[in-house]
């Protein structure tokens, strides 16, 4: 159960109103997830958002890919929410349900998945273990995708792990409707 009602305009002080509904026409709107959160803190929100589109909606990462470091991200921080809003996503866009579900369920990457996927979760999953990557899989996806790209795929992993803070903490609760299992933590 969410630890905090969701947020609404009449929580803010007229000064913040206008922010608050300048942020709440973006990603979340006002009522469920991570996104909402940070709503929270209007000014915040508003400067965060800018970035939160780039690295979600417009980076030189391919979607695939993009789909696959949120849920690399999502399994690292056991964080139910976020895995749930992007699984069916990443099958979606291409990522093996095989993958998927390893990821879900700590296992090894399955054989066959293709190197550009491998690179990305080996990454993702090394750097949340470590906190740190080796010179191998750095160069690997320095490779990949260049400095321009390796850059916003870290970025993307930070901003989701900020996300997840967020959602573990407030204890965001999952979707009725939902189509995926559980994440289990």
């Amino acid at each position: 159960m969410a630890r905090i009602p969701a947020i609404t305009r009449e929580r803010f002080k007229e000064e913040l109103r206008v922010v608050f509904d300048e942020v709440s026409s973006g990603p979340g709107g006002v009522g469920t997830g991570p996104m909402s959160i940070l709503k929270n803190s209007p000014e915040m929100a508003r400067r965060a958002i800018p970035l939160f589109n780039y690295v979600r909606n417009e980076s030189t990462v391919p979607q695939k890919l993009r789909e696959l470091t949120m849920l690399v991200t999502a399994r690292a921080m056991d964080c139910p929410y976020i895995w749930n809003a992007h699984a069916a996503s990443a099958r979606r866009e291409g990522a093996s349900s095989a993958l998927v579900d390893a990821l879900r369920d700590k296992k090894p990457i399955p054989a066959g998945t293709p190197a550009d996927e491998a690179n990305v979760v080996n990454y993702g999953l090394e750097f949340f273990r470590t906190r740190k990557v080796s010179q191998r899989t750095f160069d690997a996806a320095l490779r990949q995708f260049g400095a321009q790209g390796l850059t916003e795929l870290t970025t993307l992993m930070g901003y989701y792990a900020l996300l997840a803070f967020n959602a573990n903490s407030f204890a965001i609760d999952l979707p009725a409707n939902r189509t995926e299992q559980v994440l289990p933590v």
